[in-house]
């Protein structure tokens, strides 16, 4: 423990904590219904990312290395503790071999630039395993565009106005989505219900409860 506690290594050892402090926070609230990484995607905004955005635009960098990233791909919450799991175990890497070879410890602001840059192809990695561990194969990639019509099950959360909640669907490829949604009128859905999607804002969905039994059919 002193070896993590020791000034150099501070800066990467919180990154590890924060990220052990994020997973438990995560499955308390999955026990009462309400997973952090959903609410975190419902808050952040729908990024349409452009790789090829010109570098002059405003934000057009940022906006390149959040594609890059593989985010709105990938839920953020994974992303963010792929980053600080990364950060932490790179930078205490180079501290444990600075040590060994050297004799002392480098100190960490000198070397948390570097470690970023090295951290940051890691979480692209996660990013791609687990965009195509979630897509399947290529020709499979369905849009959200068309999740409009699709009947979803209410899986976590009631939704409500103004209180998105979780909801699942399969496509026709069998791959599964699971979408935050909101009703389109003042009616509220419970866990288990069924919702008709019918319109796309921003990070969720507007839903009304469906009538169709060909839908209900095919769901």
């Amino acid at each position: 423990m002193g070896f993590f506690l020791q000034d150099g290594n501070q800066l990467f050892t919180g990154a590890l904590v924060l990220m052990l402090m994020i997973a438990v926070l995560e499955g308390v609230m999955m026990l009462i219904g309400v997973g952090i990484s959903d609410m975190l995607d419902n808050l952040l905004p729908d990024m349409d990312v452009e790789l090829d955005a010109p570098e002059t635009e405003a934000g057009g960098v940022l906006t390149k290395l959040l594609g890059w990233l593989r985010f709105g791909e990938v839920p953020a919450l994974i992303l963010l503790v792929a980053f600080l799991v990364s950060f932490g175990v790179t930078g205490l890497s180079i501290q444990m071999l600075s040590e060994s070879m050297l004799g002392f410890l480098l100190p960490g602001w000198l070397i948390a630039i570097p470690v970023l840059a090295l951290a940051l192809p890691q979480v692209r990695f996660v990013g791609n395993v687990l965009r195509r561990f979630a897509v399947g194969d290529e020709t499979e990639a369905v849009g959200r565009n068309t999740f409009i019509g699709r009947v979803a099950v209410i899986t976590i959360g009631e939704a409500r106005a103004g209180s998105p909640a979780e909801a699942r669907f399969s496509d026709e490829f069998g791959t599964t989505h699971y979408v935050m949604v909101e009703p389109d009128t003042g009616e509220i859905f419970s866990q288990g219900e069924q919702v008709l999607l019918v319109e796309e804002r921003g990070a969720h969905f507007r839903v009304i409860r469906p009538h169709n039994e060909h839908l209900l059919a095919k769901n």
